[in-house]
């Protein structure tokens, strides 16, 4: 990604992680002005944000909505479907044992539909599937239920088979899984997560009382980088994984940071929005 297209790219995060995170303890509707007053914490000026809920509206996520005169977004109806499903994957992270099984994907979409075929690809792609061969991918078998649903919104179920499997012999797992997943790809994401945020659980534990503006600020901040990880990781086996394996470390840390600053954060943004 481009650099300019990374600085798109960041307000537009931020602002769902913000909706995601706070948005609907406020009913889901943000005023415009408190908004820019919420992003303004976070170094992401008011053109930013206009331009940033202006490119998610045209993409169905946020729809502006007026109340009591005052100009505003609120999620829409797929946005909260959304994020329902994402606070399952984030905040109920699952880590599967061998013994669970693994659900397989196994799919032949004809040329005629290979847009269908490049959405299901990239749609198992981010539910956390890796590939065992062309046409067959493999994932954690408490994933089915999410590949099944994902397999309808797609409306590609006559081209798709889904099976439960479990290994029963000849190859070494541990070795599959790292043609199976990009592991060191997965690694790298978790140690950067890791050399930005395990000093700055530090300094918060070192700290006897909590800034609500500063708690608010690193939580969008941290959210904000983990909240695809658990996504792209899908809760392989820790018993499979190489020994220096950063994921569950990383896991620890974002989950003391969301204890930490997520409650001063919410105060933060109700004073802010209850402010004239």
């Amino acid at each position: 990604m481009d650099p300019a297209e990374e600085r798109g790219r960041r307000p537009r995060s931020l602002i769902v992680t913000f909706y995601g995170a706070y948005g609907r303890d406020l009913g889901g509707w943000v005023s415009v002005a408190d908004l820019i007053r919420l992003m303004a914490r976070l170094d992401v000026d008011a053109p930013a944000v206009r331009s940033a809920v202006s490119r998610l509206k045209r993409r169905g996520l946020l729809e502006a909505r007026r109340v009591a005169a005052t100009a505003g977004y609120s999620l829409s109806e797929e946005a909260g479907r959304i994020l329902t499903e994402g606070d399952r994957r984030i905040f109920e992270r699952r880590i599967a044992d061998v013994p669970d099984g693994w659900v397989l994907v196994v799919f032949s979409v004809p040329e005629s539909e290979r847009q269908k075929r490049h959405l299901l690809r990239s749609r198992l792609t981010w539910l956390g599937f890796g590939t065992a061969a062309p046409g067959v991918w493999i994932a954690p078998g408490h994933l089915a239920d999410e590949a099944r649903r994902a397999i309808e919104r797609l409306e590609v179920t006559a081209y798709v088979d889904l099976f439960r499997a479990d290994h029963l012999a000849f190859g070494d797992l541990r070795h599959a899984i790292t043609h199976w997943w990009d592991l060191a790809a997965l690694k790298k994401m978790y140690d950067e997560f890791l050399r930005t945020h395990e000093p700055l659980l530090a300094r918060w534990s070192r700290r006897r009382s909590t800034d609500g503006e500063e708690a608010f600020a690193d939580y969008l901040r941290t959210l904000d980088a983990w909240r695809r990880m658990p996504y792209l990781d899908p809760g392989l086996p820790l018993e499979l994984m190489p020994d220096d394996w950063s994921g569950h470390r990383a896991a620890n840390v974002f989950f003391k940071l969301h204890a930490r600053l997520r409650e001063p954060g919410l105060k933060h943004v109700i004073d802010v929005v209850s402010s004239p």
